[in-house]
C-alpha cells in the first residue's frame, strides 16, 4: 500500500502529461430548449446523408425520439435507430450497434440519451473505423483509431456526466467487471445541449446529476495539472453555474434558463475531465460504489466534502481563486455554500453501509483508483483510512 503512495507521489504529473498528447475533440456547442430539432440541418450541412440513431427505450417511449425522427425526414436523410442501450454499456451492444451502423453504411452516430449512450455510441464509432477487430479486442486502456472514428453527434438527455464531451468510456465486460478505455481519434462533430430533455426529470435525479458536474468541475479547478487559463475558468464556470442554478430547480423544476445553465454546466464538466481529469472524490466514490453498490452521485456527495477539507491547505491559492470567481469572500465561505448545496439535494446520504472492515480493501482500491488522475496531494494509506472515518461519521 505504501508503495502504491510513493507510486502515487511520483507520477502524479504524468496523467495529465499523458492525456496532453490524446487528441481532444472541440465539437461545436448548440444550447437551448427543443435544439435537437436542429440534428436533420446539421447532418445535411456536413455531408451525413445516412446515420445510425442510438438511445434507450424510455426515452423512445417517453416521445423524445419523434423530434429527431422528424428532423432527419424533414432533411431526406436516412435513418435506422438502435434503442435497446437500457443499462450500463455492454460488449453485446456494441457488438449490434457496430453490425447495424455497418450494415447500413451510416456516416454518422448519433447518441441521444445519458452516459451509457454516450460510451457506447464511442465505442460504436471506433469499432466501425477498426471493423477487422473483434469486439473483444476494442478493449484496451488507449484504443487509438488512426484516421479518426466515424463522426459522432452527441445530445445528452442528463445535466451532470459530461459524457458528450469526454473521450473516456466505460464498458461493462462479459464477466460483468468494468473497463475503461481512452479513444484516441474521436471524432465528435456537433453536442446538442437540449434542456427540453431534462426538464421532467425528477428532483433526485437532478440533484444527482448536479452534484456530479460540480465535482468535475471542482476536481479540474484544484487539479495539479497544467492548463491553460481558458480550461481552468470553464472549470471554474462549471462550479458556478451548479451553485447558482441547482438550488433555483430545487424550488422551480420548470425553470428552463436553469435548466439550460445545468446542461452548460455538465458540458463544461466534461471538459474538466478531458483536460485536467478528476482526483481523489471520483477514487473514493467509485470505490465505495462498487462495493455498497450506492449510485454515483451520491457517492460523490458523500465523498466531497471530507476531501475538499483534506486537501485544502494543498491547493488553497486555487481554491481562495475559485471562491472569488463564485463571489466569495473566501474558502471558508465557498465549502459553507457546497455544504448547503450537498444538504439541500436532500440525496438521503447513508454511509451506515460502509463497514470499517472493509477499510483496508477500500484504501487499496482508493489508491490504485487514484494513479489515473491528477489530484493535488497524494494521500497515505492512513489519511485514506481517515477520510473514510470521517465519511462514515458524518453521514
Amino acid at each position: 500500500m505504501e508503495n502504491m503512495y510513493i507510486t502515487r507521489k511520483a507520477i502524479r504529473k504524468l496523467p495529465g502529461k499523458v492525456m496532453k498528447t490524446v487528441p481532444i475533440p472541440e465539437p461545436d456547442i448548440i444550447k437551448g430548449f427543443g435544439c435537437r430539432g436542429q440534428i436533420g440541418r446539421i447532418c445535411r450541412e456536413a455531408g451525413f446523408d445516412t446515420v445510425l440513431v442510438l438511445t434507450d427505450k424510455t426515452l423512445s417511449n417517453l416521445g423524445h425520439l419523434e423530434a429527431v425522427e422528424k428532423s432527419l425526414s424533414n432533411e431526406g436523410i436516412r435513418y435506422g435507430i438502435y434503442d435497446e442501450i437500457n443499462s450500463e454499456p455492454k460488449l453485446d451492444y456494441i457488438e449490434t450497434g457496430r453490425s447495424l451502423a455497418l450494415k447500413n453504411d451510416a456516416k454518422c452516430i448519433i447518441s441521444l440519451g445519458g452516459g451509457s449512450v454516450m460510451d457506447t455510441g464511442k465505442m460504436i464509432a471506433a469499432g466501425c473505423r477498426l471493423k477487422h477487430l473483434p469486439v473483444d479486442l476494442l478493449f484496451q486502456k488507449f484504443l487509438i483509431v488512426p484516421q479518426k472514428t466515424v463522426p459522432v453527434i452527441a445530445i445528452p438527455s442528463t445535466a451532470g456526466t459530461g459524457a458528450e464531451m469526454t473521450v473516456g468510456a466505460v464498458i461493462s465486460q462479459r464477466n460483468g467487471s468494468k473497463f475503461a478505455s481512452v479513444i484516441v481519434g474521436l471524432d465528435v462533430r456537433t453536442v446538442l445541449l437540449d434542456s427540453e430533455l431534462t426538464v421532467k426529470a425528477p428532483w433526485r435525479i437532478t440533484a444527482s446529476c448536479g452534484i456530479d458536474a460540480l465535482s468535475h468541475g471542482l476536481e479540474g479547478a484544484v487539479a495539479d495539472v497544467s492548463s491553460s487559463q481558458s480550461d481552468i475558468e470553464k472549470s471554474r464556470q462549471c462550479v458556478r453555474l451548479v451553485l447558482e442554478n441547482l438550488p433555483v430547480l430545487k424550488e422551480y423544476p420548470q425553470n428552463i434558463e436553469a435548466r439550460d445553465a445545468m446542461c452548460l454546466a455538465a458540458n463544461l464538466g466534461g471538459n474538466a475531465i478531458n483536460k485536467q481529469l478528476a482526483g481523489y472524490v471520483h477514487a473514493f466514490a467509485h470505490s465505495i460504489g462498487a462495493k455498497y453498490h450506492i449510485p454515483h452521485g451520491k457517492a460523490i456527495a458523500m465523498c466531497l466534502m471530507p476531501i475538499m477539507r483534506s486537501q485544502r491547505e494543498a491547493c488553497q491559492e486555487q481554491l481562495t481563486s475559485l471562491a472569488h470567481y463564485c463571489s466569495f469572500r473566501d474558502v471558508d465561505s465557498l465549502f459553507e455554500a457546497l455544504e448547503s448545496l450537498i444538504s439541500l439535494c436532500d440525496l438521503e446520504l447513508d454511509a451506515q453501509t460502509i463497514d470499517p472492515a472493509d477499510f483496508k480493501e477500500l484504501s487499496v482500491a482508493i489508491a490504485k483508483d487514484s494513479i489515473n488522475y491528477s489530484a493535488p496531494v497524494a494521500f497515505k494509506r492512513s489519511q485514506i483510512i481517515s477520510i473514510l472515518t470521517e465519511i462514515k461519521n458524518l453521514y
